[in-house]
């Protein structure tokens, strides 16, 4: 071996999924070298792998390399879980492009993994972690500068979506105008570019098909810029059920553990309606292991708002809601325990809460039913939850849930005639038709056990159709 050389990496993300960087500090007998870079939409699992790729492989294929990384995700998955994976050719496995890669950026080399505790003050790990958020810091430069350097930004036609638009056309747009108003959302953080006109647009549109979320949106801006309030973007009317996710800092709320994320989308009718809500909450005490869960560290909840200062837009946006949690005695026990303390109700007693743990168990009795194992057995779409991310895994709970209980269109006379119904201009009367009988004629019935006589001679059992 010519040298040894020695790598710590590192990988940040902005909300997981997010703006994300990766960070490689190379030590040489030479000098150092350090390395970064970052993604406009990725995760934190990503990163880490990223973080590993890019630093071995500037590194010679001839010299010993001894890596340092606070992901468990990257050192077990390269030393232990990798050849379980190779086994059942990749199945399952969240991103499989990065391992393979991995996998052959590590071949022919001789290579120490070893795991560092993050944020505990390793000069190394901490040299890591700033240039995996320095890659972030650049790569939101870039996307600023792209978007200063466009004159105007392209709308992006809304694409048909069965979750969010009625397959069978039930429902139309006033005009094809209306229709292509509602955008896409952008790619790039609106509170960071303020210049870009089409999030204004897609907000008056969305406002005036929901101007309570609107309004909701704009009281959470002014007490902290972190709540996140989307407007609905779908007309519809009728109880409103939030399917429901929550990350803490451990799994007792008797304890003192405490709530760090919340994420709820909206459904009316079995139809999202696209609003939904998402904060990130200073728990004012170490997430600890259960970092390794949700992936949010101290350092990201630092800054976040308490929840005494969430408490209230909160609770305006789910108070009189159906909730649905899987697992929702979890959920609900620090959600009411968060609300006593911030002076409200329990919020079980101003919701309807609904379990789908339990419903999967009722339909599936003896299965698991984990959300992973619902996704996988309804053939939803997969998506990367490494980690836990309480927006995202309401929105995968909101297709379990849909598929659990039928799918998502249902022929509801009265959804479809909403309107009429609620001036009684219109009413529903029951339909009797006489249906009419026919009987056999006798040369039928005398050809019908004939035909009987037959098959039970041919055949020596007696016939399904015999009297």
């Amino acid at each position: 071996m010519s040298q040894t050389i020695t790598l710590y990496v590192d990988g940040a993300c902005k909300g997981n999924p997010g703006l994300g960087g990766w960070g490689a500090y190379i030590i040489r007998e030479t000098g150092e070298e350090k390395l970064c870079g970052g993604e406009a939409e990725t995760t934190n699992n990503r990163m880490e792998l990223t973080a590993a790729i890019e630093g071995i492989q500037h590194c010679p294929t001839d010299a010993k390399l001894i890596i340092w990384t606070d992901s468990n995700y990257v050192k077990q998955g390269i030393t232990e879980w990798i050849h379980g994976w190779k086994k059942k050719n990749w199945k399952d496995v969240k991103n499989p492009d990065l391992w393979k890669l991995l996998d052959a950026t590590c071949q022919g080399r001789e290579i120490e993994w070893n795991w560092i505790k993050g944020h505990a003050g390793h000069p190394g790990n901490e040299m890591a972690d700033q240039l995996a958020n320095l890659g972030a810091e650049k790569t939101l430069e870039h996307i600023k500068q792209a978007a200063s350097s466009t004159a105007e930004v392209p709308k992006k036609k809304a694409e048909p979506d069965w979750l969010l638009n009625d397959p069978f056309g039930l429902e139309f747009a006033d005009s094809e105008d209306e229709a292509e108003e509602i955008s896409a959302e952008s790619a790039i953080d609106a509170e960071q570019i303020d210049d870009i006109t089409i999030e204004q647009q897609a907000t008056n549109t969305a406002s005036t098909l929901n101007p309570d979320a609107s309004t909701q949106s704009k009281q959470a801006a002014e007490i902290h810029p972190m709540i996140v309030i989307t407007p609905a973007t779908v007309d519809v009317s009728g109880p409103r059920q939030l399917i429901l996710d929550t990350e803490t800092t451990g799994f007792y709320f008797q304890d003192g553990d405490r709530i760090i994320e919340v994420g709820a989308v909206e459904m009316i009718n079995r139809k999202l309606t696209g609003s939904s809500i998402h904060i990130y909450i200073n728990p004012q005490k170490p997430v600890g292991e259960s970092e390794n869960i949700h992936g949010i560290s101290d350092d990201f909840l630092k800054d976040k708002p308490l929840y005494a200062e969430i408490a209230d837009v909160l609770f305006d946006y789910l108070k009189g809601a159906e909730i649905i949690a899987h697992n929702a005695t979890f959920d609900m026990n620090f959600l009411d325990m968060e609300f006593k303390r911030a002076g409200f109700v329990a919020l079980s007693e101003v919701c309807e809460v609904t379990d789908t743990l339990a419903m999967a168990k009722a339909k599936h009795p003896g299965q698991k039913n984990s959300l992973d194992a619902l996704v996988r057995r309804y053939e939803i779409p997969q998506r990367d939850r490494t980690f836990h991310g309480a927006l995202l895994d309401a929105e995968i709970l909101s297709d379990v849930y849909l598929a659990m209980t039928g799918g998502q269109v249902s022929f509801d006379i009265d959804a479809l005639t909403h309107s009429q119904n609620e001036d009684s201009s219109q009413t529903r009367a029951a339909v009797e038709i006489e249906l009419p009988v026919i009987l056999p004629s006798a040369d039928e019935l005398e050809a019908h056990e004939t035909w009987v006589k037959q098959f039970e001679e041919k055949h020596g059992t007696p016939c399904l159709f015999a009297k």
